[in-house]
Parts: C-alpha cells; sequence; structure tokens
C-alpha cells in the first residue's frame, strides 16, 4: 500500500497537463488489461465470449442486445438495440421480424439500413468467414443445403443466382423491417441475433479476408489508429453515435485504451497497486485463482472486484456406446460417489467455481440447484457402492478417465479418484495435454476411455444453446465421429423431447421443460455435472459502474463502467 500511496501523492503533486493528461493517463480514459490474443474484430469472424462482450458494447451494435446491471435477471431479457424492440415472431416460430431505429449511424455519418444488415449477415456464408465465426445463420436460415451439408449459398462474393435467390428469400428487407425465415421453428431467436454474425456491415466498407482487424463503428467509440497484434489500440470517441438511439451503452469514458499481451496475474496487481494509469484500468481475464483470496478478504479490494458466474460448466460424459458405462447401475455408482467438493476445492475455492447438478448455469432460464442423483457435495459412497453391486459385474470396477491435462485440472481430477474407489472403483486417470477436445473425438480414443471430462457453456441465455448441441444425436452423432456428444447417447425419445421444446412460444414453460430433461438425464447418467465456473475481475479506484453481465458469459460490462 506504500507504493500506492507515494503514487497517488506525486500524482496530487504534479496536478493536471495542459492536455488533459496526467500520470494517469489522459482524463476520462479508461484502461483495459487482456492476455489475450484478440483473434479478429470482423463482426462475422468473432467467436470468443470475451471478444464479443467487449466489441458489442464498444463499437458493434446489433439487432437485439442484453441489458446492463447488476440484476442477472434482467440481464437476460433481451431487448431492442438497433432495433426498436426485441422482435415480433409468427404462430409457426418461423418467421422474425426487426424494425430498425431511427438515428442510427456509421462513424461516417451515413445511417445504419436493412440492407446492411442483409449484407452483414450473408457475409457468415463466405470463406472465411464460414469456417472462423459462428455459423448460426447457417444452421437456422432457410437455406437448401447441399449433399455434404454446405449451404446452397455461398456469400456475397461468389456470383451464383439460385443461392443468391435463396438467401434473398430467407433475409429481406422491407424499408426499414429485416425478416428472418427460419427453417425450423425457433422461439429464442430473438437472442440468436444478439450474437455480431448477425451485425450490420456496410459494404462499401467491408475489406473482406483482409479486414482482421478492420473496425468501422456504428456504437459509442472507434478503432483511432489501426490495431496492433499483440499489443492492443484505442478506440476513441464516435461522434456520430447518439445516445438517444442506443438503450444501452452509457459509454462514461471519452476513450478506451486496450492493453493486449498482460499476462492476468500481471494484470491484477498492476490495479491492485493502484497507481498511474491502473487507478482507471480494469482486468478482463479473472484473476488466477491464487490472487482471489488476497483480493475478496481485503475489503477495499473486494470493493473493486465482481465475481460472477463464468458460464462454464464442468461436467462428466460416461462412454454409453461400449464398456463398463452401458450398465446404468455403474453410471449411477459414479454419480453418486463424485466428490463436487473437493473437486471445487482443488480448482481454488468458492471464489473459482461452485458444485454443480445441472448443466444449465445460473444466468440460464430453468436453472435449479437441486440434485437429481442425491450425491451431495461430497458425494454418497455407501449408496455408490451398493449400486455398483447392483450392477452384476465384479467389484472392483475399471474405469479408464480422460481430461484435459493442467496444474489446477490434474489436482481437481485427483480429487474424484478417492470417491470413487471408495466406491468399488479402480481408477486410472489419463491426462491429455494437447488439442483435447479433438483427441477425445477421435474413434480410437473412444475405444479407451470409460468416462470424459468435458465443459459447456451457452452461446445465449437458453438451455437450448446446452441440451441439443451436447445430446441431441441427430446434431453430434454420424459416421465421422460423436461431434460434443463424447459418451455416445442417442435416444430418439430425447431428440422428440428437444424438437417438442423448441416449439413452445411460451418462455416459463419452455425453461421448466428444458430443466425436467436435464434432471432426467441427469438421474440416468447421461452426464454428471461437477461445477459451475466463477472468475474475479478488479477495477482500479478510480473506475465506476463495475459489473458483469452472466448474459455475456459472465465478463465485464463495458456499458456501465466510466472513470472518475
Amino acid at each position: 500500500m506504500g507504493a500506492a500511496t507515494a503514487a497517488l501523492t506525486v500524482s496530487a503533486c504534479t496536478g493536471v497537463a495542459s492536455d488533459g493528461s496526467s500520470e494517469a493517463g489522459p482524463a476520462g480514459q479508461l484502461t483495459v488489461l487482456s492476455l489475450g490474443p484478440v483473434a479478429t474484430w470482423d463482426p462475422q469472424r468473432i467467436s470468443t465470449p470475451q471478444d464479443i462482450a467487449f466489441a458489442g458494447r464498444v463499437f458493434t451494435r446489433t439487432l437485439t442486445a442484453f441489458p446492463a446491471g447488476a440484476d442477472a435477471a434482467r440481464q437476460r431479457a433481451v431487448e431492442g438495440d438497433l432495433a426498436t424492440t426485441a422482435g415480433t415472431v409468427d404462430s409457426t416460430l418461423k418467421r422474425w421480424s426487426f424494425t430498425l431505429r431511427d438515428g442510427v449511424s456509421w462513424q461516417d455519418g451515413s445511417p445504419v439500413t436493412c440492407e446492411d444488415v442483409r449484407y452483414g449477415v450473408s457475409r457468415s456464408f463466405a470463406d472465411p468467414f464460414a469456417s472462423e465465426g459462428l455459423n448460426f445463420p447457417l444452421a437456422y436460415l432457410d437455406i437448401p443445403r447441399k449433399a455434404d451439408g454446405s449451404s446452397l449459398y455461398a456469400g456475397p462474393f461468389v456470383k451464383d443466382t439460385k443461392g443468391q435467390a435463396e438467401f434473398d428469400k430467407a433475409v429481406s428487407c422491407e424499408g426499414t423491417t429485416v425478416t428472418f425465415r427460419l427453417s425450423t421453428p425457433m422461439a429464442d431467436f430473438n437472442q440468436v441475433v444478439a450474437l455480431p454474425v448477425f451485425a450490420p456491415v456496410k459494404q462499401s466498407q467491408d475489406k473482406g479476408p483482409d479486414g482482421t482487424y478492420a473496425v468501422f463503428s456504428n456504437g459509442p467509440y472507434q478503432l483511432k489508429d489501426a490495431w496492433n497484434p499483440s499489443a492492443g489500440g484505442t478506440f476513441e470517441r464516435n461522434p456520430r453515435w447518439d445516445k438517444a438511439s442506443d438503450p444501452i451503452r452509457l459509454a462514461k469514458p471519452t476513450s478506451i485504451d486496450y492493453v493486449e499481451g498482460t499476462e492476468s496475474q500481471t494484470a491484477v496487481q498492476q490495479v491492485i497497486n493502484d497507481s498511474g494509469v491502473h487507478r482507471r484500468a480494469v482486468t478482463l481475464d479473472s484473476a488466477p485463482p491464487a490472487m482471489q483470496q488476497h483480493v475478496l478478504t481485503d475489503t477495499a479490494l473486494k470493493a473493486r472486484s465482481v465475481n460472477p458466474s463464468a458460464q462454464f460448466v464442468d461436467y462428466l460424459a460416461p462412454n454409453i456406446s461400449t464398456g463398463v458405462m452401458r450398465n446404468a447401475k455403474v453410471r449411477q455408482a459414479l454419480a453418486l460417489a463424485t466428490n463436487r467438493e473437493g473437486y471445487v476445492n482443488a480448482l481454488g475455492g468458492a471464489s473459482a467455481a461452485t458444485e454443480a447438478y445441472s448443466l444449465i448455469g445460473p444466468a440460464l432460464p430453468g436453472h435449479t440447484d437441486s440434485d437429481p442423483v442425491g450425491a451431495g457435495p461430497t458425494g454418497d459412497a455407501d449408496a455408490a457402492k451398493a449400486a455398483l453391486q447392483e450392477s452384476g459385474l465384479t467389484l472392483p470396477v475399471q474405469i479408464r478417465v480422460s481430461y484435459r491435462s493442467t496444474p489446477t485440472a490434474d489436482k481437481a481430477m485427483a480429487a474424484l479418484v478417492n470417491g470413487w474407489e471408495s466406491a468399488g472403483f479402480t481408477v486410472s486417470l489419463q491426462p491429455i495435454e494437447k488439442d483435447y477436445f479433438a483427441e477425445v473425438s477421435r474413434p480410437a480414443r473412444s475405444a479407451q476411455t470409460d468416462v470424459f471430462w468435458a465443459n459447456w457453456a451457452p452461446a445465449w441465455p437458453s438451455a437450448s444453446t446446452v441440451i441439443p448441441p451436447l445430446f441431441d444425436s441427430r446434431l453430434n452423432l454420424s459416421d465421422s465421429g460423436k461431434g460434443r456428444d463424447f459418451g455416445g447417447f442417442a435416444d430418439p425419445a430425447v431428440n422428440a423431447e428437444i424438437t417438442r421444446i423448441g416449439t413452445l412460444s411460451d418462455a416459463t414453460a419452455r425453461a421448466d421443460a428444458w430443466s425436467r430433461l436435464d434432471a432426467s438425464l441427469a438421474e440416468r447418467g447421461v452426464f454428471v455435472a461437477l461445477a459451475q465456473r466463477r472468475s474475479l475481475f478488479v477495477a482500479g479506484s478510480s473506475v465506476t459502474g463495475l459489473s458483469a453481465n452472466e448474459a455475456l458469459g459472465g465478463f465485464v460490462d463495458l456499458a456501465t463502467l466510466g472513470v472518475e
């Protein structure tokens, strides 16, 4: 604290320079610290939640958006952003329309138009956008596909009359209203269009594949100079942005200096020290678990931090397609013997994670903390052993468990072994250090593994982005692999229920149905939820309005931040 006090004293004595700058940087400037690297700022190519959260609050507006503020329930209540409302849908849930607001401009002063929205969406069908970005337009728009699964429409850079005609039917403009026609009913499509893959792009400013870091803003800030990969860039006020046309962003800082390449431990320590520019700085990466208790046990530091759910849920996927995990009693025993408390403690304790019993996280409608299996936080070895004895197998039952190896993960997985072995399992851990998800997707690896560790986070605040991508065999299982259904689970009744839930227009009914299906899958041992990850972000003493938005993945919400 002495160094910080000295720095503050020097700053006070030095005063503010005539250009509005001081030791703390230009007046009104917020500094954000991140390790990165940012792969791209192109809206149709951005795919990481942290970059989506930043871009969406700073320079890329979308048809809808999730509100700012500390109220988690309000955060997930999607509302109009570029659009006047959260959209209208017909009775089939397959035709969605959004009307653009008046007074929304690009940084050159030209209006954001319906055709800009159409053009932006069209880019997502072309390479490299289709392969690098989020492929939701391909997944949901009513555009025929070729035999190989690719879209008949190949994007705006290819002259193809037939493909263009199909896109024009799927995405159409009438004045300031854009209409999307979907291939299947989708009650929460208005949440999907909050993602930047549906953001507008002005065609005359499109640099195509060469525009990796090009920023042409319709938000409150614009990129001052060229983005410098591994170093960052400064975003200055966009003079064409009109607060009257923006219900989401407060845009309090006069500029935002994005500093890339800072290790999280270094960034947190700089902000804790609270001197110079770091008095007006915030970390975009979570504090390492080893530093979290220091922050949370210091009253002053805790007041400058926020500890949200990070949306990722760690879970186990028993290999139902082969071996001992085909036996339902063995899966039940595994679930009953799982020591979630030990796993969480090894991750860093309550500030780093909390015990999870569901794949539907706390930011999603339908979340519950109930335990469908009845294992409790530390597991129930006696009940697990009884279930294992009922399996008809000879004890001990050998199981091989694959997981993504890191020093922390090694400790966390080791914490699970005692509970499993107390129940009558013999456990062989199989740590994988590189390309984990690609490795466990290989058929050869599947034959060598009984239980897969995995994790998942929703793409938007709906269980429709959790249960179907993990357990709908129509989406995952093919001759070439299992997709994200590592356990090889296939049940036509579950697939039918997924389809039925997708047609429910009532949001409460949908959430309840997803919750029941999630619990049913847990009871059957299709998955064993382990932990809900948490993050810890820290801000300097001159930063105001610090909050995290769980609807944006639990990252810092730039919409509310200010500086003194």
